[in-house]
């Protein structure tokens, strides 16, 4: 059976902080499941990336969220077997001098899809009225310039044929603690703490406070939020995917039968021996 490596940590650390967890049949029950049914969403991920491709389709697909909160898991297993070439994630860093300089979505719009495309956005435009608001990175003119033009921003996009989906990630104050803790301990995952996810604890309130008004003021009915209950980040994966496939009118692209041919045999090739030197060493 499939097991994910962070699933068998975070067990085992949340039997160390005393975390309810279901009971080992549970768990090995709803394991076998989610892995069934990932493997089949994923394959209707394919089919979906085909007919985009088909139909020169543009699809933009929002992942906000606390900190902690999910959003690069279900990235992950939404590009695992996708074409990194049709289906790209997008996650900026901090702006440059430069950057801060030019019009605010000006530093997102080169990586908007062309037709046949899928781009998904782990943090996205919406830094304005979260982050940066939040940790005083811009000003509060800035933020209420970001709010006249963004309605008019999301509509120039969906006017222009792509289709814009958000999503927010939602968690509650112990879970995100918890999730840190698993950071803090296990080396594979330390790399994801910053200063901004430590900051993330102390101003919790601030940022629940800059959700709140961003919802109420960007939840167009061409652009609509869509929130995922994330405590649980099995099922959040699946319920995302799953939402995911269902707004995107697509259908199976026929296919003509693939037939692998004969290998061809020339009497005259030589195959030349491949010096011992250039070998990797066989550890294992």
């Amino acid at each position: 059976m499939e097991y994910d490596l962070e699933d068998l940590f975070e067990e085992q650390h949340a039997g160390k902080v005393g975390k309810p967890l279901p009971s080992a049949e549970e768990r090995a029950r709803f394991r076998q499941l989610y892995f069934k049914e990932l493997r089949r969403l994923q394959i209707e991920l394919v089919r979906m990336q085909d007919w985009v491709v088909a139909n020169k389709y543009k699809l933009v697909v929002i992942f906000e969220g606390r900190d902690a909160a999910g959003k690069g898991g279900v990235i992950k297993r939404i590009t695992q077997r996708t074409n990194p070439r049709i289906c790209r994630t997008v996650a900026l860093p901090a702006p440059t001098e430069r950057e801060k300089t030019q019009w605010y979505f000006q530093r997102y719009v080169p990586h908007l899809p062309a037709a046949g495309e899928m781009v998904l956005f782990d943090r996205s435009w919406y830094n304005r009225s979260g982050v940066e608001r939040v940790m005083g990175f811009c000003e509060e003119e800035d933020v209420a310039q970001f709010f006249n033009d963004v309605p008019h921003f999301e509509e120039m996009l969906v006017n222009s044929g792509i289709k814009l989906i958000k999503y927010w990630f939602s968690i509650t104050d112990e879970e995100q603690e918890f999730r840190f803790q698993c950071r803090i301990t296990d080396p594979l995952k330390q790399w994801k703490l910053s200063p901004m996810d430590l900051q993330s604890r102390i101003r919790w309130e601030d940022y629940t406070a800059a959700k709140e008004e961003t919802f109420s003021r960007t939840n167009f009915d061409f652009a609509p939020w869509n929130v995922v209950a994330a405590i649980d980040k099995k099922r959040a994966r699946l319920n995302c995917i799953s939402h995911l496939l269902q707004q995107v009118p697509y259908e199976r692209v026929e296919k003509e039968e693939i037939i692998l041919p004969e290998r061809v045999h020339n009497a005259n090739y030589q195959r030349h021996p491949v010096p011992k030197s250039m070998f990797v060493p066989q550890v294992y």
